[in-house]
């Protein structure tokens, strides 16, 4: 239900009457009036929210909290600029710390298993929503709200405002995540080039079908070929029709968890999470908390032909049809690299760098035109061969505050407020205009984003389209993510540099990931470490008994079925229509 707000001349007269007087409140009308406009909120509405702030605050006035984010633009937003406003507003110092997102993991990581307080509050990505709800070392929101934070949760932080909200709750029913920001991974293409005659009417000529939009990983293949086989060149710059990333670092190995290999069809249907083999491989039955495994031999797909076909590929695109050196960017080197005007297509690009693909020609960024209006657009990740209607379409990274319970209490409700206070209605909108990365739907939804739409390429269009909940991060069935997030990146980096076939490294990948759960289970059975929900490993058998019999898809004759497009213009209307 949506909250209602006291005007500002009501609370500031029952104040008067009170003969209280609130310090900060002069801060807070000099951010709202300078800072924090536009805002869903009127600034009486603003005024209102940020008084009870205040008054939340009086008892930690003076203290200084640690947090920690990843770097992306909205993380530093908050770092440099909402830092500076909270402190000036309720008396409280934050340290907003930005480091890399292994780094962050690992942080969380180093916490949980120490119950050492490193850092007061994390906005941890809800991937890990699997391990915060068994492993019961961070709070519990649901109960916390109610109970010990009472005092300090905003009457108008409105759960139900927050787009993501059901990423960030449990098995359980409870929230343990409050979202901070999100972004998918889309596709990314050059609208001016696929525009152009002469290029629609050549490849039409060449592979029988339009040049558009990729609906399938054939027609994504014979684009890239194309612009870097045939095309070559475009006004005296050398072109290519592919940009990734194989750097052996962590975020390689995210690379594939978000959802590389549900989009080639690794998984089973079911949303947001596929039952009962999910994104990562790992078989878990409907009803059941407790993972079964990852490999074919144990009913999961990990190592199944639709997940060594999907890494093949990532490998084969990179080495064909990427620019010289791509094979050695990490993350944070492959996607603003976009910005120089040599792709023509990304299949697997996260929204978060919308901010840096909207940056104008005189920053260095030539996807714009002299207007500043981008030449490139956004829309849905093609699918693979083995996909199948009702399967997850592709990732959503959902950043949220998340607080552990080696916190001590009044350091966590200083974050806690904080954490409410860079999420609420009063500043949201503006922090969203900044990094693009929307966390609220009243945010997306504000007349700000209906006038700047057409200078972000289709990701408004995507954030008010009901699909947008299609697109989903890492689910229940994965138990222990730090765990076994970091077995990815290095198996994958063998494939890259050619030490291991995609078969082999997905084999050791699926072998590593069932004898780490195997670890957890004896854990859980001696201690219920887990809380009862840790694996319990099917018996192996051999494969050919779960190879298309309810486990691993078995492999297809026809790993490239004829190439499907669909026009940019009718896929906008079809979300513009729901």
């Amino acid at each position: 239900m949506k909250q209602r707000f006291m005007s500002a001349v009501a609370a500031a007269a029952i104040l008067s009457c009170a003969g209280q007087a609130f310090a900060g409140m002069d801060e807070a009308k000099t951010w709202i009036d300078t800072e924090f406009q536009p805002s869903v909120l009127s600034k009486d509405e603003q005024m209102s929210e940020m008084e009870w702030f205040i008054k939340a605050a009086e008892p930690f006035s003076g203290m200084e909290v640690n947090v920690l984010s990843e770097g992306i633009p909205t993380h530093d937003y908050e770092s440099k600029t909402l830092t500076k406003a909270f402190e000036e507003i309720t008396g409280i110092k934050v340290n907003h710390q930005i480091l890399g997102e292994g780094e962050v993991v690992q942080a969380v990581q180093t916490q949980m298993q120490t119950n050492r307080n490193l850092y007061d509050a994390y906005v941890n990505d809800s991937d890990l929503i699997g391990t915060h709800s068994r492993l019961q070392l961070a709070v519990n929101l649901t109960d916390w709200m109610a109970g010990e934070a009472k005092d300090v949760t905003s009457p108008t932080l409105d759960l139900e405002d927050f787009m993501g909200i059901s990423f960030t709750t449990g098995p359980d029913g409870d929230l343990y995540q409050l979202p901070d920001q999100q972004f998918a991974n889309l596709y990314w293409f050059r609208k001016d080039w696929f525009d152009r005659e002469d290029l629609q009417k050549a490849f039409k000529a060449k592979y029988g079908y339009d040049l558009g939009v990729p609906v399938n990983w054939s027609a994504y293949e014979d684009i890239a070929e194309f612009f870097s086989e045939d095309v070559k060149e475009i006004d005296g710059v050398k072109i290519y029709g592919h940009m990734d990333y194989g750097k052996r670092a962590p975020d390689l190995g995210w690379r594939m968890t978000d959802a590389w290999l549900s989009m080639a069809g690794a998984g089973s249907p079911g949303e947001p999470n596929g039952v009962p083999i999910d994104e990562w491989g790992i078989r878990m039955e409907a009803g059941s908390c407790n993972p079964a495994g990852a490999s074919v031999s144990r009913g999961g797909a990990t190592n199944g032909p639709a997940a060594v076909y999907a890494i093949r590929k990532w490998d084969e695109w990179l080495r064909k049809y990427a620019p010289p050196g791509a094979a050695d960017y990490d993350f944070y080197q492959s996607l603003p690299a976009l910005s120089q005007g040599n792709v023509a297509q990304q299949i697997f690009w996260y929204t978060a760098f919308t901010a840096s693909m909207v940056a104008p020609k005189s920053e260095g960024n030539n996807t714009v035109d002299d207007a500043g209006m981008p030449l490139w657009r956004m829309a849905p990740s093609p699918h693979g061969p083995y996909w199948q209607e009702g399967q997850k379409v592709g990732y959503q990274d959902v950043g949220s505050w998340t607080i552990l319970k080696s916190t001590p209490t009044d350091r966590a409700k200083a974050a806690w407020l904080y954490a409410q206070f860079v999420t609420s209605k009063t500043v949201d909108v503006k922090k969203s205009q900044v990094g693009l990365t929307f966390a609220r739907d009243s945010t997306v939804r504000h007349e700000s984003f209906t006038e700047r739409a057409p200078q972000l390429g289709g990701l408004v269009e995507f954030y008010r389209s009901p699909d947008r909940v299609r697109w989903s991060p890492t689910g229940i069935n994965v138990p222990d993510y730090p765990k076994l997030a970091q077995l990815w990146w290095q198996q994958i980096g063998d494939v890259n540099s050619g030490a291991f076939t995609p078969q082999q490294a997905m084999d050791r990948l699926a072998s590593e990931m069932d004898q780490v759960m195997a670890r957890m289970e004896r854990a859980d059975k001696a201690n219920s470490t887990y809380g009862g929900c840790g694996p319990r490993l099917n018996e192996e058998k051999d494969p050919s008994e779960w190879l298309g019999k309810g486990g691993a898809k078995a492999k297809l004759d026809n790993e490239k079925p004829q190439g499907e497009t669909i026009g940019y213009d009718e896929l906008i209307a079809q979300w513009n229509a729901n």
